[in-house]
């Protein structure tokens, strides 16, 4: 293999390195690009002209693109929804409904986090919020702490999966595929890994209560009365705002990207109704929602270049020659490329993962023969992405780096310690594996309702 030859494999090498440094990832990425597109040139692998695609790539991928303007408008109706005071009343709601359930308060997070997940879709937004509503109450209400703060966790990361999600939008775009379809393929795997956390918390708390002592039965309302403008004031603004945003998306009414400014402004709304809008609040938002969009933006604009770059030096067919040299079959290659995931989520935040591997990843499970398995070429992609997706939680709960496991335990009492944080995810990844198994093995839990609504 020649020097030019083996440019991609040195590119890939440089880039795990790299990502190690704490330098900005974006700017890892673009740099990456242009130092290997020069290299390129100087072994006549890479031609001037190119570099000028590179540019035309990034406005029309990025700047001009329509579909990505939905990535600040959630963000901003994410943040928003934070200050608005509605997941502190309906955890509340929840928590006192719940009561005589084993593990209610835990339950109640974990129904707090499917809210916030199809609210939202802001994974730091989500675990910052319920770990400063519910971490404490649960500390002083005797729960045990791992199982405390791992419910807290793994509830959080469902808004990288439950529509709307940030990365739904970008796997879309990425992989030219339906975002819509996208959101209806991840409501039942969503719902299913919710079951699956819920049914193994009733098991626990059922089978030692002392790990989850229940709420005094005196909390909470004593009058019908009382009871209904409980459950009125708290279930009625999530339910506006999720059905405004994925009603209006699942009924053909508006596109995400019309959705996510219509989400922006219901936040907005309910935090006025709520009489937590004021000026320095909406700067507050307005703030953190840019330095979040710019630090994403900066991402997808290094990885555009990246790619680009790596692909112009056959980096993808390199990969496809190796995938193809491999004997394990149709199934075996699957099973390789979402352990390559799974590991890579011990290391590497999911927006990393996504842009550098779904362009690699994609082509490879089109030329696999899932079509008796799965269906058509749309169907496969879909399916994949699902896969990917609901594979990335892991990634925010796999020590060293899992993002859930540092924004809880940034907010969190002092007296938690990281090590219970670390052993109550543990059950959690499993889950969410086990989660992962079952949508392989029937994609129709990825693939009814976009057929069911879409006609597929």
């Amino acid at each position: 293999m020649t020097l030019a030859e083996s440019l991609p494999i040195l590119m890939f090498v440089a880039l795990a390195l790299l990502l190690f440094s704490g330098f900005p990832v974006g700017f890892v990425l673009g740099g990456l690009g242009l130092i290997f597109g020069f290299a390129g040139y100087l072994l006549d692998a890479f031609s001037i002209i190119q570099f000028s695609t590179i540019v035309s790539r990034v406005f029309g991928g990025v700047v001009g693109n329509v579909v990505l303007v939905a990535i600040p408008m959630f963000i901003f109706m994410g943040t928003m929804l934070e200050k608005s005071g509605v997941a502190q009343n309906l955890l509340y709601a929840l928590q006192v409904l719940l009561r005589r359930v084993p593990g209610g308060l835990a339950l109640s997070v974990t129904m707090l986090g499917i809210v916030m997940a199809a609210s939202t879709g802001i994974i730091g937004a989500s675990v910052v919020m319920m770990s400063l509503l519910a971490l404490p109450v649960m500390v002083t209400q005797g729960y045990n702490r791992p199982l405390a703060t791992g419910t807290i966790a793994a509830s959080g990361t469902l808004g990288i999966l439950i529509p709307p999600s940030i990365m739904l939008v970008i796997m879309g775009d990425l992989m030219s595929i339906s975002v819509g379809g996208l959101f209806l393929a991840a409501v039942l795997p969503g719902l299913v890994l919710s079951a699956l956390y819920m049914g193994f918390l009733i098991v626990v708390c059922s089978a030692r209560p002392n790990l989850a002592p229940a709420l005094d039965a005196e909390i909470g309302p004593q009058t019908w009365l009382d009871w209904f403008k409980l459950i009125f004031g708290s279930f009625l603004p999530p339910i506006f705002l999720v059905t405004v945003v994925l009603g209006s998306i699942f009924a053909g009414f508006a596109t995400p990207t019309e959705a996510s400014g219509v989400g922006a402004a219901a936040a907005t709304l309910l935090a006025a109704l709520n009489r937590k809008l004021s000026f320095a609040v909406l700067k507050d938002v307005v703030e953190r929602s840019a330095l979040t969009c710019g630090m994403l933006f900066l991402i997808i604009i290094g990885a555009t270049c990246f790619s680009y770059v790596f692909r112009a030096l056959g980096g993808e067919d390199l990969v496809l020659d190796f995938i193809r040299s491999v004997p394990l079959g149709q199934w075996g290659i699957l099973f390789m490329l979402m352990g390559v995931v799974f590991l890579l989520g011990f290391f590497f935040d999911w927006i990393e993962i996504t842009l550098i591997v779904l362009p690699i990843f994609a082509p490879i499970m089109l030329l696999l023969d899932f079509g008796e398995h799965v269906g058509t070429s749309r169907e496969i992609l879909t399916w994949f992405a699902i896969l990917v997706a609901v594979n990335l939680q892991t990634s925010f709960l796999t020590p060293p780096f899992g993002f859930a496991i540092f924004y809880l335990k940034g907010v969190a009492p002092a007296a938690v310690r990281i090590q219970e944080v670390y052993r109550g995810v543990v059950p959690f990844v499993l889950l969410q594996l086990g989660g992962l198994g079952l949508v392989i093995a029937w994609p129709d839990l990825a693939l009814w309702l976009p057929r069911l609504v879409l006609n597929w």
